[in-house]
């Protein structure tokens, strides 16, 4: 039996992987640091809170179609826990070398200010909501099946 891009799946899968990577996010200062990536990102375009919000979700979003119409097929995958987890590391690393260091720079510091987001500490706990996002999203989508039907 085949699968094909199920886009439904991916979106409800994006949803609720975002969802719980912005759960893990509020535990951040339980552990001594802030990880508010909604303030984050509004501060950044300096846009009020809702606009981070929806940036923050959005971004999930089209992270979820890139994992489920890309990443599975490129990598001769299916959606699974362990898929997911490696996809995580993708985004996780390309915050970490590419938009903290940008984000720092737009804030009037370095680049090497943002990079792996200023603290080994801050960067970890940045590769486990990512790991919880990929593989919330690995166990969550699922590829529409596709009945091969005999033609005359």
């Amino acid at each position: 039996m085949q699968t094909r891009f199920s886009i439904q799946s991916a979106l409800i899968a994006g949803l609720i992987a975002t969802a719980a990577m912005t759960a893990f996010t509020f535990m951040a200062p339980l552990m001594g640091f802030e990880m508010n990536i909604p303030q984050m990102l509004a501060g950044t375009m300096g846009a009020p809170i809702i606009v981070g919000w929806i940036a923050h979700f959005m971004i999930g979003e089209i992270l979820a179609i890139n994992f489920a119409l890309i990443f599975l097929k490129r990598t001769n995958r299916t959606s699974t826990l362990k898929s997911g987890a490696l996809f995580g590391l993708i985004p996780w690393f390309i915050a970490q070398v590419m938009v903290m260091p940008m984000m720092s720079i737009l804030g009037g510091s370095s680049y090497f200010v943002g990079f792996f987001s200023g603290s080994i500490i801050i960067a970890l706990a940045s590769l486990v909501g990512h790991l919880i996002y990929g593989s919330t999203l690995g166990v969550i989508y699922k590829p529409q099946l596709v009945t091969a039907t005999a033609s005359v």
